[in-house]
């Protein structure tokens, strides 16, 4: 009775386990048990099947492998992805008869479409992704993305792939420090996606040919604009090489490197944006990273120059010539 009455009082998803189950339950796999009296603290331990008892002493518990637990949770996810990928394709060859006899696409009103709401931009997506026959071009400002959107991105790429799309993908440079990311790409490098990172990324951008381009309207991505005008789409495409072209293979090595000034180059990037007047949320948010990170960074610039205020910081970096010499490098 004790043990219901500690789980009604301890609802939490295995996606946001607390504080004290993290705790023990890294303490378990370090030790490879722990007194059974020690898990009655985080009873999700047992209810999602992260610790077991062990068979030599009742009173202990061993872990479950994190490779194990994550397996047993993604194979039913994977499941419905491929299922919802079926559905997808069944609806595209259904429709598919009365594509030639819509005149909707000849109208400038049809050429911008708004799209409102997470199942319906997915929709969008995975219509357009369906239609896609020889590359897809996006970009993807860094940030921790949810198991499940890592998972419909991996089929979408996956399905993509096997029939001949090329990829190429845009992300911030601090994406080489996500080892989600990183293990998602390594996923993919068999020469038909490429992955290049830049310090800065304004805002989401997928493209397929040179048929639709997609583009968030809000922060929270509830609302998006289906964009089907082709000259629209293809100065997209002029915008999305000349980033490009501009950015560093995420096979190179960490473009962070001390420059000759002893400043690196993600400082370089942060001096460029603190002398246009952006503040510490603003920086962190464009160079995706987040907020103690760029202060970290700000606080070493400052030992850098030799400042000792905010004022200061910004007089220094116009004094010491780091940014045209940026510029120079160009």
């Amino acid at each position: 009775m004790g043990n219901n009455g500690t789980r009604a009082a301890h609802p939490h998803a295995v996606t946001e386990l607390c504080e004290e189950g993290s705790r023990l339950y890294a303490n378990a796999l370090r030790t490879g048990r722990i007194p059974r009296t020690d898990a009655e603290s985080a009873p999700c331990l047992t209810d999602f099947a992260l610790l077991h008892p062990d068979p030599d002493d009742p009173n202990w518990l061993r872990p479950v492998l994190p490779s194990v637990a994550l397996a047993q949770r993604l194979t039913p996810i994977e499941r419905e992805i491929s299922e919802h990928r079926r559905l997808t394709i069944a609806l595209t060859e259904a429709f598919e008869p009365f594509m030639t006899l819509s005149t909707q696409e000849t109208g400038s009103g049809h050429s911008i479409t708004v799209v409102e709401g997470l199942d319906r931009i997915n929709a969008a997506l995975d219509l357009a992704t369906a239609e896609c026959k020889v590359e897809m071009l996006t970009v993807q400002p860094s940030g921790r993305s949810t198991e499940k959107r890592l998972l419909e991105a991996l089929e979408r790429d996956k399905t993509l792939i096997e029939r001949g799309v090329r990829i190429r993908t845009l992300y911030q440079h601090t994406a080489r420090y996500s080892p989600e990311r990183l293990a998602y790409v390594d996923r993919f490098a068999n020469g038909r996606a490429e992955y290049r990172t830049i310090d800065e990324l304004v805002e989401r951008l997928i493209i397929c040919d040179e048929t639709v381009a997609f583009i968030p309207v809000r922060d929270d991505r509830q609302i998006a604009l289906e964009l089907r005008h082709r000259g629209l789409v293809r100065y997209l495409i002029k915008v999305f090489e000349f980033m490009w072209n501009r950015a560093v293979p995420l096979s190179a090595g960490a473009p962070y490197e001390t420059a000759p000034d002893g400043i690196t180059e993600i400082q370089h990037s942060i001096a460029k944006l603190l002398v246009e007047g952006h503040v510490d949320e603003a920086i962190a948010r464009r160079l995706g990273m987040n907020v103690r990170t760029c202060r970290a960074h700000i606080a070493k610039l400052a030992s850098a120059l030799g400042s000792g205020s905010r004022a200061q910081l910004g007089y220094l970096i116009a004094q010491s010539g780091i940014l045209k010499q940026e510029g120079a490098s160009e």
